[in-house]
């Protein structure tokens, strides 16, 4: 009883921050960008074979610390040689820094500019040690209605040898922002925009823990289901994954969230592996 009243009276002094001085963002309202991209060196081909790919989903926290971001993603494990990326809340240059410190190809599109962030460009990137064959920014349903800010989500389809894998950086409407029904309508509309895609990997900030019952319906794994808190109290920061090998029980670990972060977010990254079998007739 007391877990549930503690997290009630968090989501109230949530809600209570949230609209206190709510100035609104700037929308981007198209869906051709902004538009930002970096091209990594290409990688040294593999042999056909199955590939265990580590994704990684870290919310910056409007970007404000990218030096520390950059030591945390390269120095504490599991996150170094992370084959997949997902950043929230960042911007171009951020972005392409982190990149660039880590050898990764990157997408991103900002969503809008936010005043919390100092009247920057606020929005998702998806970063690569494989290549990034096509991008797209998935306009999400429902507009706030604190800040009125439109989400996104940043696509990016990645050619891990013959395959290609979709996928999406998400950041979906805060409690404060929009009812559970329409974070469900803007969950839906990444499904159904993915359902072409054999290989999805859908990660981010989904300001929810209970949406990923949603992902699970649409045919998903949810390995990052039973994570402790990634925020100071929530669990809201999850990895999604449809046509990937499921996890055998009592293997090595294939989830967890990393806690040492030296402050740079309040939020903290969060790790799963996708075991992704290459058939080597498969194009």
């Amino acid at each position: 009883m007391s877990g549930s009243v503690n997290r009630q009276t968090a989501m109230l002094m949530i809600a209570a921050a949230a609209c206190t001085g709510c100035r609104p963002v700037l929308n981007y309202p198209s869906a051709l960008g902004p538009r930002y991209v970096g091209v990594a060196p290409a990688r040294p081909a593999s042999a056909p074979g199955p590939h265990a790919l580590r994704v990684v989903t870290y919310n910056v926290q409007f970007g404000r610390h990218i030096d520390r971001a950059i030591n945390v993603l390269s120095t504490r494990a599991p996150l170094p040689g992370a084959d997949i990326i997902v950043l929230q809340e960042m911007d171009a240059e951020g972005t392409r820094r982190i990149a660039e410190a880590l050898g990764m190809s990157w997408i991103y599109y900002p969503a809008v500019v936010h005043p919390k962030a100092a009247r920057q460009d606020f929005g998702n990137a998806v970063l690569s040690r494989w290549p990034i064959v096509a991008d797209e920014k998935l306009m999400l349903p429902h507009i706030a209605g604190q800040r009125h800010a439109q989400r996104i989500a940043t696509a990016a389809t990645v050619l891990v040898d013959t395959i290609k894998v979709r996928v999406y950086s998400a950041h979906l409407g805060t409690p404060s922002d929009i009812r559970p029904s329409k974070r469900r309508d803007q969950a839906d509309m990444i499904i159904a925009d993915a359902a072409a895609y054999p290989f999805v990997i859908v990660a981010g900030d989904m300001n929810n823990h209970g949406i990923g019952k949603e992902f699970v319906a649409g045919g998903y794994q949810w390995p990052t289901e039973h994570n402790r808190f990634t925020t100071t109290v929530f669990n809201w920061d999850h990895i999604f994954l449809k046509g990937f090998s499921v996890a055998t029980p009592g293997r090595a670990k294939v989830t967890g969230v990393v806690r040492d972060t030296l402050g740079t977010s309040d939020h903290d990254p969060v790790w799963a592996v996708a075991q992704l079998a290459i058939d080597p007739l498969h194009h």
